[in-house]
């Protein structure tokens, strides 16, 4: 049992791993490694027709500590350059000054230059239709800074930006502190200050909330970013579609297109940038929204032999905007909340829509989220009482290796039984194979029969461990690998971080046919080593193909842990864990609690009995239709004889009598 729950847990773990996602395959490779670029560059600032106070805005770039993050905000395109989140670190840093220098926040956005232009968070680009409203394009134009003085500090909790198109439509971009933890509110507003008629009342817009989100985990088992869109159900529900990113693919595709979208972003592993409405006017004016890659054109310069291949190195998620230009000397309002923080279930629900947030949590737990929330649940509170993720992990794995172990105990005193069954009756097999070698069939028929007799079917129960053990085994596998909790989270000794490999020393490697290992990682050797120790303490068994398979077993474990070398610590401590107390249960718990392996009488009347019942019904109609067919066959043979020999003599005796 314990071979096919091995073997059961290795191709699933494969599945799982290779098959999880479901990427769509779409536009080929872009020829030459060059991507189009949705804004040109602004360096031609706008057309010499314009008149001089519309030329007169000079590009202006500033550092804000605005709430939680350190925003680069720029007024070309009045964009947000870069976001770095305060408390979150891109290292492990123990000093203060290291923890207050901003450029070790984490990066939650960042601009992207993709050699035709720059590209950045929260542009707003305008279609033909709203291009009609003014002379520049909003997205290439310098805006001017209404709170300029404000910000000469550096701090502020709002920053407003304005662009007059010379047509009599004003624009305006306004930043500010939100309500919510991690909540940048952004209102877009067009005024009409009355100077002109247009005859076109809507425009159009693309709106890009999140440009640049950096991978940031170093997880080769997890692809990101992932671009995705949030949509309602009903009044409780979501649906959430997401679309990885491919480092060779030039995607540029609409999402389905569905009503009453909620959020759209992007996320990574750990963090995410979620675009929300938070009025009705902004709700609906969102008309649809599509992903697309980007290519890097600064890693590609300093990659050129890969570039071709693998500089589509960000994903990002577009807004339609349909809006509406107000009568004149009125203004239209479309406010939106960005959330830009962790992918963290308890901090997303503080905030509003935070449900609806949450899902990203959800859609990273995949089909196991129920027994995983469950998990993480638990491993909280072990986390509450000790203080220390690494034990709880461990206190976790324990209390699942006790919860399982009924079932576990009863699976293996049915199969102690059984094997003692089968030593009994092993030679009446032997037998019955040697007295058959050359008739097959009957020699399977006599085994059979010997079996149904003793009852010797391995028992149902055997397999119920099995199907108990491999949703809780990935429902942990799926809480170690995404929860926030376990990100730069300290065990003890060299392992400071549970949501990375150990590394307990570099080493740079080189391997053939492998490449260069980094790290060396004892986490890992040290699960196999366990594991194979624990498949020598298991009981042999005494069918010669079961013994054939667990000797293949063997090697399993090394495979096993080819996989998992670089993957989390906190996975391996589970697993570690779980293959000392399969040791224990061996070795110790088994030699003071032995099993109770003795035969016990074949009940009367059970399922075996009753299965062999129904098999010499099965078995009598057979013949008894065989026997049928035969008297038939007779008949019809005796018919068809007797009717033949009549007419040859009636035949016969009508010529003699015709010649007289």
């Amino acid at each position: 049992m314990q071979l096919r729950l091995a073997l059961a847990l290795l191709l699933s773990f494969l599945v799982l791993v290779y098959c999880g996602g479901d990427p769509k395959e779409t536009d080929a490779t872009e020829p030459g490694g060059q991507a189009e670029a949705p804004v040109p560059d602004a360096g031609e600032d706008t057309p010499v027709d314009l008149p001089e106070d519309l030329q007169a805005v000079e590009h202006w770039r500033g550092d804000v500590a605005i709430g939680p993050w350190r925003a680069t905000f720029d007024n070309r395109g009045a964009v947000l350059a870069e976001l770095r989140l305060d408390g979150y670190y891109t290292e492990l840093f123990t000093s203060d000054e290291a923890k207050q220098d901003p450029t070790s926040w984490v990066p939650l956005v960042e601009e992207v230059d993709t050699g035709a232009g720059i590209l950045a968070s929260m542009a707003l680009l305008a279609e033909p239709s709203s291009l009609k409203w003014t002379h520049l394009e909003p997205g290439r134009a310098h805006w001017r800074v209404v709170n300029l003085d404000e910000l000469s500090d550096g701090v502020a909790d709002e920053v407003h930006f304005e662009l007059d198109g010379g047509r009599g439509v004003v624009f305006e971009k306004i930043f500010r502190v939100g309500e919510g933890q991690y909540d940048l509110d952004f209102e877009f507003v067009i005024k009409n200050a009355g100077t002109e008629e247009f005859t076109a009342r809507t425009g159009q817009f693309l709106m890009t909330p999140a440009m640049g989100v950096p991978a940031l985990a170093d997880d080769s088992f997890y692809t990101e970013p992932t671009a995705g869109v949030c949509w309602r159900k009903s009044k409780t529900s979501y649906d959430v579609e997401r679309e990885e990113r491919k480092y060779s693919k030039r995607l540029d595709k609409n999402f389905p297109p569905k009503e009453d979208i909620v959020w759209a972003g992007v996320d990574n592993k750990y963090f995410a940038v979620l675009l929300r409405p938070a009025e009705p006017e902004a709700n609906a004016a969102i008309t649809g929204a599509k992903y697309r890659t980007v290519w890097d054109a600064e890693w590609a310069r300093a990659n050129p032999e890969d570039a071709t291949g693998e500089s589509y190195r960000h994903i990002t998620t577009d807004l339609y905007l349909d809006t509406r230009l107000p009568e004149a000397g009125k203004e239209s309002r479309y406010g939106f909340r960005l959330y830009a923080g962790p992918k963290d279930r308890a901090t997303m629900t503080e905030h509003a829509q935070g449900e609806a947030l949450s899902m990203l949590v959800d859609k990273d737990l995949g089909f196991f989220k129920s027994i995983a929330s469950v998990l993480l649940w638990i491993l909280g509170i072990f986390h509450g009482l000790v203080g220390n993720w690494g034990v709880s992990i461990i206190l976790l794995t324990l209390t699942v290796r006790l919860a399982l172990f009924p079932f576990n105990r009863r699976s293996q005193v049915a199969m102690a039984r059984h094997a003692t069954k089968m030593k009994r009756i092993q030679p009446r097999l032997n037998e019955s194979k040697e007295r058959n070698a050359k008739d097959p069939r009957k020699q399977r028929e006599e085994q059979a029969r010997i079996m149904q007799e003793e009852g010797a079917f391995p028992p149902l129960g055997g397999c119920l461990p099995i199907f108990v053990q491999i949703p809780v085994f990935f429902g942990l596998f799926k809480a170690l690998r995404i929860s926030f909790d376990l990100r730069q989270a300290p065990f003890a000794g060299w392992i400071h971080d549970l949501s990375m490999p150990d590394r307990f020393l570099r080493i740079d490697l080189q391997l053939p046919l492998i490449g260069t290992i980094e790290y060396l990682n004892v986490l890992p050797p040290l699960m196999v080593v366990l594991w194979i120790l624990q498949q020598r303490v298991m009981p042999k068994p005494t069918d010669p193909q079961a013994l054939k398979m667990q000797r293949m077993m063997m090697w399993m474990p090394i495979l096993f842990g080819f996989f998992l070398y670089n993957y989390a610590a906190g996975l391996s401590l589970y697993m570690i864990t779980t293959s000392l107390f399969g040791i224990l249960e061996q070795t110790v718990i088994k030699q003071i609690w032995p099993l109770d392996d003795s035969e016990k009488p074949k009940k009367k009347g059970g399922f075996m009995d009753k299965l062999a019942k129904m098999q010499e019904q099965a078995k009598q109609l057979e013949e008894m239709k065989k026997t049928a067919r035969s008297q038939q066959d007779r008949q019809r043979k005796k018919r068809d004889g007797g009717g033949g020999g009549g007419g040859k003599g009636k035949g016969s005796g009508g010529g003699k009598g015709k010649r007289k």
